[in-house]
């Protein structure tokens, strides 16, 4: 449920939201520039709504049907943006996250570092820890990885996108400036609980197959615990499709920008599994009105140790920043600065 709050009423809000904890709900508040939304968390059914229509505070009191509270928009009308190390993520700001797949040395990491920063990355993203299909495939550096990030941070200032397998590990992520959930656990409610009790922004994937309300409860289980920094990715979905790794699907991020006030990125690298059809599939996503792009960049594709195969070398993402810079203002958007 969420009150609409009259503009000449602001000043009263206080006494209203203590009116409303005293019959234990919790209240999420909203500020635009002519709206105040009071979103009330919990069980109202035993609320009288024609009660609280009668408020003189109260304009007009909505409720609120999708399970999804604190991710809707109905909650919050204008766009998140979040600051990542410096870095406006959403509204009209449009962001580039690049960088391998996997650390596999110092050298590498900070070799491309320099180089996607050169073309106009915001942010480095690289796997320290990595969930892999097969137990015998390279499952990252672990510790030593992400010291290797920390180190091409300092080289290069851009800050650290990576993936966090285990809630155990959190003390080893102080440094990283994004906190990345994987796919494959985009529902491990725990650690996901867990990460909602941190302040660092959260990058969550959508699952290999999962729907988009799904993909927004996950979200959901972050903002419950306090967590609100939350970028949501959308990385192809698993359908009877089998030439390309995944399906991009581009109408999530419209659909998504309806029912959400969050930032949307979008993958293209696993969506597709081809390094080919990243560019076409980058430019498809800004087209499409997305909040910014997350590609695996390699030095030398054919010798790495994991995704190879959809791994783009420098030269080509800085080929996509500039036709996607081409895009963004079609679409009311500019690189974040």
């Amino acid at each position: 449920m969420i009150l609409i709050i009259k503009n000449d009423k602001k000043d009263e809000v206080g006494k209203l939201i203590n009116w409303i904890k005293g019959r234990g709900l919790d209240v999420h508040m909203s500020e635009g520039e002519n709206t105040t939304i009071v979103g009330l968390i919990g069980d109202t059914s035993k609320l009288d709504i024609d009660l609280i229509s009668s408020l003189d505070i109260v304009e007009a009191v909505k409720r609120i049907q999708e399970p999804y509270k604190k991710a809707n928009r109905k909650f919050h009308p204008a766009d998140t943006v979040i600051d990542a190390g410096g870095v406006k993520i959403g509204g009209n700001n449009f962001i580039l996250i690049a960088g391998p797949c996997s650390v596999e040395s110092e050298e590498q990491i900070i070799e491309i570092a320099e180089a996607v920063k050169k073309s106009g990355a915001h942010l480095l993203r690289g796997g320290a820890f990595k969930p892999r299909t097969s137990p015998y495939a390279f499952q990252g550096m672990g510790a030593e990885g992400l010291e290797l990030l920390k180190k091409a941070k300092k080289a290069t200032g851009l800050g650290i996108v990576t993936e966090i397998m285990n809630i155990n590990y959190l003390s080893l992520f102080q440094d990283v400036d994004i906190i990345q959930i994987g796919a494959r656990n985009m529902q491990n409610f725990d650690l996901l609980k867990e990460l909602g009790q941190s302040d660092k922004p959260v990058l969550l994937k959508r699952g290999l197959a999962n729907t988009i309300e799904e993909w927004l409860m996950s979200a959901e289980y972050i903002m419950s615990k306090g967590n609100e920094k939350v970028i949501l990715c959308e990385r192809g979905i698993r359908t009877f499709e089998h030439f390309t790794r995944n399906t991009l699907d581009l109408s999530a991020i419209p659909i998504v920008k309806e029912l959400t006030h969050l930032p949307v990125i979008v993958d293209p690298s696993h969506a597709s599994g081809l390094s080919r059809l990243v560019p076409p599939m980058s430019l498809a996503a800004a087209a499409a009105g997305s909040d910014g792009l997350i590609i695996e960049v390699h030095n030398d594709p054919t010798k790495a140790l994991c995704d190879g195969a959809q791994s783009i070398k420098p030269d080509i993402f800085d080929a996509i920043v500039k036709k996607v810079s081409v895009i963004l203002p079609l679409v009311g958007k500019a690189f974040s600065k």
